[in-house]
C-alpha cells in the first residue's frame, strides 16, 4: 500500500483506512460511514492511495467509437430518452453502410449498443459485427449489454452461451457494462420493470467470462435509489469477480434527468455525490483492477477531479454517444485526443492511451519508471520516492514495446526485452532472479512433457521471457515441439489447450488453488535449476543510456533504499498485496525470500547459458554487447 498522510477530520474513517492498508475487505457498515463523511479530501486520499498501488500514476483513455445503430426498441424504461416506437418520428435505423462511414483508421474501440427493434433478423446483428471487424482488423469490438443479449436468446431461441458464441465468432471481442442500472428489486419494479434484474445480468455476464470474453460493470446512480442499494450493488459485483476474475472496469453512470418524470430536468448528480461515489468504488472493489470516470456523464471538469480520487481511466474519445445526450447530458458530444491528454496531464497523471484490454499503447509523458505489478517487484517500490519521476505499472511484455518507442525511462524489464535492446540500455545492479523454484512461472498442464509434442500451449499475453524458458526446457531439455497461442489479458477459455503458461500473481494463485482441469503443475525455474544448476533470472533493472546522469544516480539511490527497508521483513510493505491474491502472510515472506534482487556472479553465467541455449533456437534480434553494470 502506498504510504499516504492523511489527517483526518472525521476520525470514524481511521479504523475503515487501517482496514484498507491491511488489505481487509469493507463492509457494507464501512461503506455508509465513506458515503456519509463530510470529511470529503480524507475520503479522497484513501481511494487515491488505493488507485496508486494498483495502476500508479497511469490514467487510460481509447480512441473509440461509439456505435448506437438503432433507438428502435420494444422495450418503455421510464429513465430512457433515449428509445422510440417503430415508425416514430424520431425514431432511426443505421445501415451497415452509415456505420461503418463513422470509423476512421485510427479507431482502437468500437462500442456497439442501442435499441432493441422488434423486427431485425439474427443475421443483420452479426452482420454489423463482421463488417467492423473486416473494416478495423485491428480495433476491439465492445458489443452489446446483457439486456440486448438476453433479447437475442429469446426472439432468436437460442441459449445466452451459443449466442456470445456467434458474437465472439463474428469478432466481439469485449462486452460493455450497461444495463445494470441498480440491482435492487424496488428500483427495478418502479423505474424499468420490463428489463432484466440482476439474476440474469449476471447470468450473461458470467457466462461471457467463462469463455473468454472480459466485460465492463457499471452503477446508475442518483435517481430513487438508497445508499444502501448502492453498496449492495457494488458488494454483488464484488462477489462475482471474487468468482470469475472477468471485469476489466467498473463505471459509476450519474443519472441524467432529462423528460423522465423521475427528477427534475435540471436536477444533476452534485460534483461532491460523483465524487464520493467514484472514491468509495475504488474503496469498496478491493478486486476491480480500474475505475472509470466516464466524463460523458460527470462532465470533464468533475472527471478530471475525480482522477485523484480513485478513478484511473477516462473512457475516451466517444465520438457519436446519443443514448447519454437524450437524457440531457450537459458534456460536449466528444473528446478530443488531445483535450483528454492535457487533462490528464493537468491531474499529475501519465495519459497511457490503451486497448479494450488497459494494454498500453503509447504514453504521453516524459520521465516515466516502468513497473512489474506484481507481488516479486513490491520490495523496489513499496519505499520508492518517486521525485520527479513518475510510476506506470505495466506486465513485461508490454513495457519492452513502450521502451522500443522510447517511453520510459528505466524500469525492471524482462530479460529478454533487455536483450533485445543492449543498444539502448543500460543494465542495472538488480535483478528479480530465483534460485530454484519460483511459484510464479507456472505450467498447467494435462499431459506430461512427452504429451505436450504437437499440442497447442496457451501462454498469457503478459510475458516475454517465460515464453522463451519455456520453448528452451521443452526443445533443448526434453525434446518437445509444441505450438505456442497467445491468450489475451483478463479471463480466457483454456478449454482448447493442452497445457496453459501463466505468470505473476495469477500463477501464484493458481498455484495455491489450482487451475481447472490441468491437474500437472511444472515450475519453470525448478525445471531450469534442476536441468543447470543455476539461479534463473526473470527480469534485470535497466535504464535508457541516454538517461541524465543525475538521474542515474538519484534512480539507483531510490531503489538501493527502497530494497534495503523491505529485505529485513517483507510483510508490512508486501503483505496486503499477497493478501488480495489469498497469500497468508508467511505465504508472502516465504514467497518473497525465494528470490535474489541483486545482480551477481552467478545470476550473470545463469543469463549468458541462457541465452546461448535460446541462440541454438531463434536467433536473438539485437547485437550483442557485454552485460555489465551501467
Amino acid at each position: 500500500m502506498v504510504q499516504t498522510d492523511i489527517h483526518f477530520h472525521d476520525t470514524h474513517l481511521i479504523p475503515i483506512w487501517e482496514r484498507v492498508q491491511r488489505g481487509h475487505r469493507l463492509s457494507l457498515k464501512d461503506g455508509l460511514t465513506l458515503y456519509r463523511t463530510n470529511d470529503l479530501v480524507s475520503l479522497g486520499k484513501m481511494a487515491h492511495a488505493v488507485q496508486q498501488t494498483k495502476s500508479g500514476d497511469a490514467v487510460y483513455f481509447v480512441l473509440n467509437q461509439k456505435i448506437e445503430h438503432t433507438n428502435v426498441c420494444v422495450l418503455s424504461c421510464k429513465f430512457c430518452d433515449f428509445a422510440a416506437k417503430k415508425g416514430a418520428p424520431d425514431a432511426y435505423e443505421m445501415t451497415t453502410e452509415e456505420i461503418l462511414g463513422k470509423l476512421t483508421d485510427d479507431i482502437r474501440e468500437v462500442h456497439i449498443t442501442g435499441g432493441m427493434p422488434p423486427d431485425w433478423p439474427w443475421e443483420r446483428y452479426l452482420g454489423i459485427v463482421r463488417s467492423i471487424r473486416d473494416r478495423l482488423p485491428e480495433a476491439d469490438i465492445k458489443a452489446f449489454t446483457a439486456v440486448e443479449i438476453d433479447f437475442f436468446r429469446k426472439k432468436f431461441k437460442m441459449p445466452v452461451e451459443e449466442v456470445l458464441r456467434q458474437l465472439k465468432d463474428a469478432g466481439m471481442r469485449t462486452m460493455p457494462g450497461g444495463g445494470a442500472e441498480i440491482f435492487s428489486e424496488r428500483v427495478r419494479k418502479l423505474l424499468f420493470n420490463q428489463k432484466i434484474g440482476a439474476r440474469a445480468w449476471f447470468d450473461v455476464h458470467k457466462t461471457a467470462h467463462r469463455m473468454g470474453i472480459p466485460t465492463n460493470s457499471t452503477m446508475l446512480y442518483g435517481h430513487v435509489e438508497t445508499l444502501e442499494e448502492r453498496l449492495v450493488h457494488m458488494m454483488k459485483l464484488r462477489e462475482a469477480q471474487d468468482e470469475t476474475g472477468g471485469f476489466l472496469t467498473f463505471i459509476p453512470l450519474a443519472f441524467q434527468p432529462g423528460d423522465t418524470g423521475i427528477k427534475p430536468k435540471d436536477q444533476f448528480t452534485s460534483a461532491i455525490d460523483d465524487l464520493k461515489t467514484i472514491a468509495v468504488s475504488r474503496l469498496m472493489l478491493d478486486n476491480f483492477p480500474h475505475i472509470k470516470a466516464y466524463w460523458v456523464m460527470l462532465t470533464e471538469e468533475v472527471a478530471a477531479v475525480a482522477l485523484n480520487f480513485g478513478a484511473d481511466d477516462m473512457d475516451g474519445t466517444v465520438g457519436g454517444e446519443k443514448i447519454a445526450h437524450d437524457a440531457g447530458a450537459i458534456s460536449p458530444m466528444a473528446l478530443k485526443k488531445d483535450q483528454i491528454i492535457r487533462i490528464i496531464r493537468d491531474a499529475g497523471k501519465i495519459p497511457v492511451e490503451r486497448d479494450a484490454f488497459y494494454n498500453p499503447l503509447a504514453l504521453h509523458a516524459e520521465h516515466v519508471i516502468g513497473k512489474i505489478p506484481y507481488l516479486n517487484s513490491v520490495p523496489f517500490y513499496a519505499h520508492f520516492e518517486k521525485q520527479r519521476f513518475r510510476i506506470l505499472p505495466v506486465v513485461p511484455r508490454r513495457m519492452g514495446v513502450l521502451s522500443e518507442k522510447g517511453q520510459i525511462d528505466a524500469g525492471i524489464f524482462s530479460l529478454m526485452d533487455y536483450v533485445r535492446q543492449e543498444k539502448e540500455l543500460e543494465l542495472m545492479g538488480w535483478c528479480i532472479a530465483t534460485r530454484d523454484q519460483v511459484k510464479s512461472v507456472m505450467l498447467f498442464s494435462r499431459e506430461g512433457w512427452a504429451g505436450l509434442d504437437g499440442k497447442v500451449i496457451g501462454i498469457t499475453d503478459d510475458t516475454a521471457t517465460s515464453v522463451k524458458l519455456l520453448r528452451v526446457l521443452l526443445e533443448k531439455k526434453y525434446n518437445v515441439r509444441a505450438r505456442f497461442e497467445r491468450m489475451h489479458a483478463g479471463v480466457n477459455d483454456n478449454s482448447g489447450y493442452t497445457a496453459v503458461l501463466l505468470i505473476g500473481d495469477e500463477a501464484l494463485r493458481r498455484n495455491k488453488f489450482g487451475l481447472e482441469g490441468f491437474e500437472l503443475v511444472y515450475d519453470l525455474a525448478a525445471e531450469w535449476y534442476d536441468w543447470r544448476k543455476l539461479p534463473f533470472v526473470f527480469a534485470v533493472w535497466a535504464q535508457k543510456r541516454s538517461l541524465a546522469e543525475a538521474d542515474k544516480r538519484t534512480l539507483s539511490e531510490i531503489l538501493g533504499s527502497s530494497l534495503d527497508a523491505c529485505e529485513e521483513d517483507f510483510v508490512p510493505s508486501a503483505g496486503a498485496h499477497g493478501r488480495r491474491i489469498g497469500l497468508t502472510d508467511a505465504e508472502t515472506q516465504e514467497y518473497l525470500e525465494g528470490f535474489n534482487y541483486r545482480l551477481g556472479e552467478r545470476e550473470r553465467e545463469a543469463m549468458t547459458v541462457f541465452r546461448a541455449l535460446l541462440e541454438e533456437i531463434e536467433p536473438i534480434r539485437s547485437e550483442r554487447k557485454p552485460m555489465t553494470k551501467g
